[in-house]
């Protein structure tokens, strides 16, 4: 690492965030089970279980289209589906700033009943801590899911092959867009909501009509692009993009034009994407379109043999060019 301290740059979600966990975290708990991807896969007794975990730090902690109670649940839920996993327990850590009202404490609270209602997962354990004014930004929580692996499905980045078709379940940019206009740094308006949402029907639909999906990843922090140069690097290939097939809503894409802001490296909290058997892209396509949280899926690209860890953008006059590689601190800061 280039630096002696931790940066702000080191939780965006680029390459300092690969390298922190790699040259510390990995380095200190390797092990057999530790992962790259979004849960680990272990087996206990005679079940295989996917187990993972992720701490949510969002400020302000109500969006357009959500909460931090609605994201923590959708973040963990939509990890354990990117496995193949269906949702099942979850536990809940909050540590609370003191002087919170009582009152929003108990809206992120609903929320996080509701949205695990929703997506058929029990919260069944937690711990609770107060800190002292000025120690947290309002509340932070951690949320830790177990979810139920379905037999002979094993999404993962390094098992993305050459000419999968790399699908995008919907338009993209959304949360990361809302949360920038929540904050009102800008003095923008524009109609954005956040796109979170749970996410293993829409895994479960596609697993239906294709087993055998090579990778799935959810794109939050750092987007779409992120996930990209994600998959590449594990799987050893390159990516090409096809740009005028990348769904970006017209209200996001005016707000990014203001701000000079990529759509691939915005969040996303209710978006897929998903690394597919050519032959079987369009049974996917078609299955995706019949779920509320998917109905704008599209095919974007796929993966070749060439420019191995490369992104590579066909731009809508055919040209070509180099998506850089995530790096610094990806704005908006999402947590």
């Amino acid at each position: 690492m280039e630096n002696t301290t931790i940066t702000l740059a080191h939780g965006a979600g680029g390459r300092q965030t690969a390298e922190l966990i790699e040259k510390v975290f990995a380095r200190h708990f390797s092990n057999p089970e530790l992962t790259s991807d979004d849960a680990a896969v272990l087996s206990v007794g005679r079940e295989n279980i996917a187990f993972t975990t992720d701490g949510f730090i969002v400020s302000p902690w109500k969006f357009p289209g959500g909460n931090i109670g609605k994201l923590s649940i959708c973040g963990t839920v939509n990890d354990l589906a990117c496995m193949g996993a269906k949702p099942k327990y979850l536990s809940c850590a909050a540590v609370i700033e003191e002087g919170f009202p009582l009152e929003n404490l108990e809206e992120i609270v609903s929320a996080m009943g509701e949205t695990a209602r929703e997506a058929g997962i029990r919260i069944v354990a937690g711990d609770t801590k107060v800190a002292g004014k000025g120690q947290v930004d309002h509340i932070f929580l951690t949320t830790t899911g177990i979810g139920e692996l379905l037999p002979g499905v094993r999404p993962r980045g390094a098992g993305a092959k050459p000419g999968d078709a790399i699908i995008v379940t919907g338009d993209i940019g959304r949360h990361g867009c809302s949360i920038l206009l929540a904050r009102n740094d800008f003095h923008i308006t524009a109609d954005v909501k956040s796109d979170c949402a749970p996410l293993w029907p829409v895994v479960e639909a596609a697993l239906h009509a294709e087993k055998e999906i090579h990778t799935i990843r959810d794109a939050t922090r750092g987007g779409v692009g992120t996930v990209l140069y994600e998959v590449a690097g594990q799987s050893g290939l390159g990516i090409r993009l096809n740009a005028d097939a990348i769904p970006v809503d017209p209200a996001v894409q005016g707000v990014c034009g203001m701000l000079g802001l990529e759509p691939l490296y915005l969040a996303c909290e209710g978006r897929l994407v998903m690394f597919v058997p050519p032959q079987k892209a369009q049974d996917v396509l078609i299955a995706l379109h019949q779920m509320e949280h998917s109905r704008n899926a599209a095919i974007i690209g796929e993966a070749t043999c060439e420019h191995p860890g490369k992104v590579v953008v066909t731009t809508g006059i055919g040209t070509q060019t180099l998506l850089p590689a995530p790096g610094g601190e990806l704005l908006p800061r999402i947590c």
